[in-house]
């Protein structure tokens, strides 16, 4: 049995927040039907053709749902879509703020129609507010949440390398009806919810918020190193490559000093005896440091920090880490089938004991259109005037 069997999400979605969460209501079990505009679909199908000819934003987050066509500017796709809302347990959207009220599907409505019915609405800054209306990308989240502002090198501001406004809002969604469908098993009662990117990036902002809003200091841009703990970061050795690691406590500053360094006088030196000395005096210590790993190789350097049981890194590629040995000992991957041949896909992070995730194709733009149309009643006759009319 699986954890979501049973539940069905009926999705009105699109680009990253709302499709990165009701995959993975999709990977435990649930039925997730995407809707999508008749014709080209999802524009994310479009941002790229890295994948075998399909973009690799839609294959990462897209698998295992079906797909759907309406024109929902159509009295007759409004129809189908009421037909799919009165069988559906979670109903996501994440149109600009707004559309589905002018659409008649507004959160208030559909709870008073469905009472079980559990609404998940994702916007850039919520509905309400002087930023309601203002577009949202990934980027201008990043910027107006003042991730940029701590991200990148003195000189270069820098956004992150992923979406991570948009994953932290899908997270946010997963995570929020997960807890409603908990709720509706007690009450019988579904529920309404709201996930802003702005407000879900906030809540990862938490640690350079108060450093800065009660230390009175923004943080700093530090590149790869952190902006309140030393060492840490990356450091040259003496065959010119890089090693990356961090100290944590005093019990690592120690071994640090004893086993990497080989200079235990360090280690109750005032201006190192604890983080922020260590911090304060880093252009000091980065001296210290440097010149004792120039005479040894980046190997040598690991391998002492691995015998001290000090946190250590080397920095892959991404080609690098989608080879990653750690991923293939722990059978992490699996092969997904596509409408272009079939790719390999990460299982979800959780591991849980008794059951496989769902690991089912990534849908052709309405692929399913008919099959789910006939479950709702409409005849071979009925599905061609549709699709004549263009609404499917």
């Amino acid at each position: 049995m699986l954890p979501l069997e049973g539940i069905t999400v009926v999705s009105l979605e699109q680009a990253v927040a709302a499709p990165f969460a009701s995959r993975q209501l999709a990977d435990l079990g649930a039925r997730v039907i995407k809707i999508e505009r008749p014709g080209d679909g999802d524009f994310a199908r479009d941002y790229d053709k890295t994948v075998n000819g399909m973009a690799s934003y839609f294959v990462w987050i897209n698998r295992s749902k079906e797909s759907i066509t309406l024109d929902l500017k159509k009295p007759e796709g409004k129809e189908i879509l009421s037909k799919l809302l009165e069988k559906a347990d979670v109903f996501i959207q994440n149109l600009a703020p707004g559309a589905v009220d002018r659409l008649g599907f507004s959160p208030q409505e559909l709870q008073e129609k469905h009472p079980q019915l559990i609404t998940c609405s994702i916007s850039g800054y919520g509905k309400s507010g002087p930023y309601r209306d203002k577009k949202a990308y990934d980027l201008l989240i990043q910027c107006e949440a003042g991730l940029v502002s701590v991200t990148g090198t003195p000189e270069t501001p820098s956004k992150a390398g992923i979406s991570i406004a948009d994953i932290c809002a899908g997270m946010y969604a997963y995570s929020g009806i997960l807890t409603a469908l908990y709720q509706r098993e007690k009450t019988g009662k579904g529920t309404v919810l709201e996930v802003s990117m702005l407000e879900a990036l906030a809540e990862w902002m938490g640690n350079p918020m108060y450093y800065a809003s009660y230390g009175g200091k923004e943080p700093s841009r530090t590149g790869a190193s952190h902006a309140s703990i030393y060492p840490y970061g990356p450091f040259p050795c003496g065959d010119g490559k890089k090693v990356f690691f961090g100290i944590q406590n005093e019990r690592e500053w120690l071994r640090f000093c004893q086993e990497i360094l080989q200079k235990p006088e360090l280690a109750d030196d005032p201006r190192f005896n604890n983080n922020s000395n260590r911090f304060q005096n880093q252009h000091i210590l980065q001296s210290i440091i440097e010149e004792a790993l120039s005479i040894l190789t980046a190997e040598v350097v690991v391998e002492r920090l691995e015998k001290a049981q000090i946190a250590n890194a080397r920095m892959n590629t991404v080609k690098e880490f989608f080879e990653h040995p750690q991923l293939k000992a722990r059978g992490r991957w699996r092969t997904v089938e596509t409408p272009t041949g079939p790719i390999k896909a990460l299982i979800p992070a959780v591991t849980m004991k008794g059951f496989e995730p769902v690991m089912n194709p990534i849908p052709k733009v309405g692929e399913h259109t008919e099959k789910i149309l006939s479950e709702l009643g409409y005849d071979t006759e009925k599905l061609s005037e549709l699709r004549d009319e263009v609404i499917i």
